[in-house]
C-alpha cells in the first residue's frame, strides 16, 4: 500500500486531496492542527487514515509526526505539501509586519520544514526515493492585487520546488508543484458572495476535485517521471493577457 502525508488536510483543498488519496486505498497521514476534524476525515477510512495533529511552523512537532507516521507504515512514498494561509489585502505601505512574518513563516518556512524532514526519510529508507508535491499558487507567476506576503511566499515555494528536485536527483526523490487558480473552497465561496452582494460578478471557479485528480496524478507517476510544474485554473479565470 502506498503511503503520502497530506499538510493542511482538515479542510479546502487538501481535505479533498487527503479524501481522494484514501478513496484510491492509499494510506495517508492527516496533518493538521485541529485533531477533532482530522479525526472526523479519517473515520470512514479506518486504519488508512492516520490523524497527525501537528502545527507545520513547529520544527519540532514536524519531525515526529513524520517520522511516527513513516516509522508505524515501514515507508514514506510521497508529501503534498499543502498548508498555507492568506493575509488581510493592502498597499505594501499598510500591510503589518506580523502578517508578513505569519505568511513567510507558514506559506514557505513551514513548507521548507516539511520537505526537509520528508526528504530525510525518503533518502534513508530502503529502496530510497520518494516524492514531494508543494502547492504553489497562480500568485507565483501573476500576482494579486495587494498581496506582497503571499505572493512572495509563493515565490519562494517555486525557489524550493527547483532546489528540491535538483537536489533530490541522486536519492529518486522527485519533486513537482501545482499552481492551483480559483477552486471552489469555503474561502472562495465567501469571496464569491462577497462579489455579489457589492453586485459584482464572482469570480470564475472549479470543483476542487479536479485539483485532488491532478495531485493523485502526479503522485502515481512512475520514479523515472515527473511533473515538474502544473497549472490548473478556471477556465475564464484572468490569468494571462493584459487587461
Amino acid at each position: 500500500m502506498k503511503t503520502i502525508i497530506v499538510t493542511g488536510a482538515s479542510a479546502g483543498i487538501g481535505r479533498a486531496v487527503a479524501e481522494r488519496f484514501l478513496q484510491t486505498g492509499w494510506c495517508v497521514g492527516l496533518v493538521a492542527r485541529r485533531q477533532a476534524l482530522l479525526e472526523q476525515i479519517a473515520a470512514p477510512f479506518g486504519t488508512r487514515a492516520v490523524p497527525l495533529p501537528c502545527d507545520v511552523t513547529d520544527a519540532d512537532a514536524v519531525q515526529v509526526a513524520f517520522h511516527d507516521f513513516a516509522e508505524a507504515q515501514g515507508r514514506l512514498d510521497a508529501v503534498f505539501n499543502n498548508a498555507g494561509i492568506f493575509t488581510q489585502a493592502a498597499p505594501i505601505d499598510e500591510i503589518p509586519i506580523a502578517d508578513w512574518r505569519r505568511a513567510i513563516d507558514v506559506n514557505l518556512t513551514a513548507m521548507f520544514l516539511c520537505a526537509r524532514m520528508a526528504f530525510r526519510i525518503m533518502r534513508q529508507q530502503v529502496p530510497q526515493g520518494g516524492r514531494i508535491i508543494n502547492n504553489g499558487s497562480v500568485s507565483a507567476h501573476s500576482p494579486r492585487p495587494g498581496a506582497a506576503p503571499y505572493t512572495a511566499s509563493k515565490h519562494g515555494v517555486t525557489g524550493l520546488t527547483k532546489q528540491i528536485a535538483l537536489d533530490g536527483r541522486p536519492y529518486g526523490i522527485a519533486c513537482g508543484q501545482i499552481d492551483i487558480g480559483n477552486t471552489e473552497t469555503d474561502l472562495l465561496r465567501e469571496v464569491a458572495a462577497q462579489a455579489r452582494a457589492r453586485g459584482e460578478a464572482p469570480p470564475p471557479m472549479f470543483d476542487v476535485s479536479h485539483v485532488a485528480d491532478a495531485v493523485l496524478a502526479m503522485a502515481s507517476l512512475p520514479p523515472e517521471a515527473n511533473t515538474l510544474f502544473q497549472t490548473i485554473m478556471a477556465t475564464d479565470m484572468p490569468y494571462v493577457g493584459r487587461g
